[in-house]
């Protein structure tokens, strides 16, 4: 096995590129137009190389990856706070993986996407043209390259949330990440920014501070009888608990997972959030660190507290199942694209959520590559929105209308994002959903029925969205409108792309996720059901009748 820190260069690069980039000199206030355009382009220059080098470095470790291997591999263990038992211990296994990789995948897209989106902006209203594709709104608080920076940190810290291997060094992350998303918002938004980023971060730290109890719980348990305290994963899935302890420790991490995730009722935070981000912001939001919740739930709260899980199933299942009815019926009475597209996050996410808890190889899995999916499908979906936006200089459904006839590439990629949305067979999330139900199916059938309602409304919401927008005579304020430019095609392109392959081929992903996820269940010690064995039908020895029995004669 290689012995590469993969690992820690793959989150060291990003991190590093940050502070080139925050190193590089700002131009001074009396400096040309020229200048500070010079200046700014080096930085989004530096940030767009730092995110393809990272994703070249996690494509060379994913070929690395030996899914017959041990469990974890890429280990690093050194000791960070001794006292205390703190390390700095990484390890991925395949959910970790494919988590890593869909982050580096996305980060030099948002890149690209995100352009202009600290730049200087005009106006806002419907008259206010940019040929630039700078959006509206108010400027933003902070230079071009501080953007670029806090991008990158926040590449940095997904990248090692999602392979921490000890359990305080990812709560430190956890708690870090939200200093990037928060000034992204709040610093470089539209709208009510200032309220969205706090909501945000309020909602967040509540969630840390509920962990961060339980966290420090299990340090005390893990010292008792003479033991030195730790905070490795690996000793901690064998530590002793009481059933009581073990179902409040559950609970201070699975409502900060469920909160970050967002899993309803603790959803409120998205919409704002999610409508007041660029749409770049909204990707890294949506499709990356809310995957954190839901790779919390597998990581954490499965295998630390298999027996409280079990405890708790019942009420996340009808938390989930509620999740996503109640995320797709709220959708499609939307009048804001942003928010609808937000609205159908929080019914995927409970979809999600479904697939881990039922704790069948197939729901785990489905959960997984819906995670992976989600993240390109919704990715896209934000990014071709935001590019419409942009150019109409409104977030209202109804400002738009006749967009295929003026800008028919991007109506036709808006149409293949959204119908993965809505998981058309031969696009990834099909795969995805399909499994979830699935595995649901075999263990719950009533919360798979009630699931796969969603599948119609999901229909309704995207479908209806699309000839809103798209279809029907063409708006005078569209007439005009361009179609989709090479560094927009650049960026939305690849996962396009990906949508496509992943739904003809997802093999390569599941024979990842596939051993992880059964390691995954014989921690938690669960099995998928048997199915009845179907009674026997033979040829009676008389009148050549049919009969039924339920043994061989």
């Amino acid at each position: 096995m290689s012995t590469f820190p993969w690992l820690t260069v793959i989150l060291a690069i990003p991190a590093a590129g940050a502070v080139v980039i925050a190193a590089v000199p700002g131009a001074a206030a009396t400096a040309s137009e020229e200048d500070k355009r010079a200046r700014n382009l080096l930085a989004k220059r530096l940030a767009l190389v730092v995110s393809l080098l990272t994703l070249a470095m996690t494509i060379a470790m994913m070929v690395s990856f030996d899914p017959g291997g041990p469990a974890f591999q890429f280990t690093q263990t050194y000791q960070w706070i001794p006292q205390f038992g703190i390390h700095y211990a990484v390890g991925v296994d395949g959910i970790g993986l494919v988590l890593i990789g869909m982050t580096a995948v996305l980060m030099p897209v948002v890149v690209l996407a995100s352009w202009y989106d600290a730049d200087p902006r005009p106006a806002a209203g419907p008259d206010s043209g940019d040929t630039a594709g700078r959006p509206p709104g108010p400027p933003p608080r902070h230079s071009v390259k501080t953007y670029f920076v806090w991008m990158l940190l926040l590449e940095s810290m997904v990248i090692g949330l999602f392979a921490a291997t000890d359990v305080f060094f990812f709560y430190v992350l956890f708690e870090a990440m939200l200093i990037p998303m928060y000034f992204m918002i709040g610093s470089y938004g539209v709208g009510q920014r200032q309220y969205a980023a706090v909501k945000f971060l309020l909602y967040s730290l509540l969630g840390g501070l509920l962990m961060l109890a339980a966290v420090i719980a299990l340090y005390v348990y893990s010292a008792r009888n003479g033991h030195p305290g730790t905070f490795l994963f690996s000793q901690l899935i064998h530590l002793p608990l009481s059933p009581e302890a073990a179902k409040w420790l559950f609970l201070g991490f699975f409502v900060a997972f469920a909160i970050k995730a967002p899993l309803w009722p603790f959803h409120t935070w998205l919409p704002d959030a999610a409508t007041s981000a660029q749409p770049g912001a909204a990707v890294l939001l949506v499709g990356v660190l809310d995957k954190v919740g839901t790779f919390g739930m597998i990581r954490y709260c499965l295998e630390l507290f298999p027996s409280a899980a079990r405890y708790f199933t019942p009420l996340v299942l009808v938390m989930a199942v509620v999740g996503v009815l109640y995320g797709a019926v709220v959708a499609i009475g939307q009048a804001d694209i942003k928010r609808l597209i937000a609205y159908t996050s929080i019914s995927h996410f409970g979809l999600i959520a479904l697939g881990i808890f039922v704790l069948t190889s197939q729901g785990q899995s489905g959960a997984t590559l819906y995670m992976v999916n989600h993240g390109f499908a919704t990715g896209a979906l934000f990014l071709i929105a935001g590019f419409m936006i942009v150019r109409r200089r409104s977030h209202m459904i109804n400002d738009y209308g006749g967009v295929q006839k003026v800008a028919p590439l991007l109506a036709g990629l808006f149409l293949i994002a959204g119908l993965a949305g809505l998981s058309l067979p031969g696009l990834s999330t099909f795969v995805s959903e399909f499994l979830v139900l699935v595995g649901t199916f075999t263990r719950y059938k009533a919360a798979a029925v009630a699931a796969t309602v969603a599948v119609i409304l999901s229909a309704v919401y995207i479908l209806w969205m699309y000839q809103r927008t798209m279809n029907g005579p063409v708006r005078d304020q569209v007439k005009d409108l361009p179609d989709l430019k090479a560094r927009e095609l650049w960026a939305v392109g690849p996962l396009i792309a990906l949508i496509i392959v992943f739904g003809v081929y997802p093999q390569p992903l599941l024979n990842i996720i596939n051993p992880a996820v059964h390691h995954t269940l014989v921690q938690v010690h669960a099995t998928d059901p048997v199915p009845p064995h179907p009674p026997v039908v033979y040829v009676s020895g008389h009148a050549g009748a049919l009969s039924q029995k339920g043994t061989t004669p």
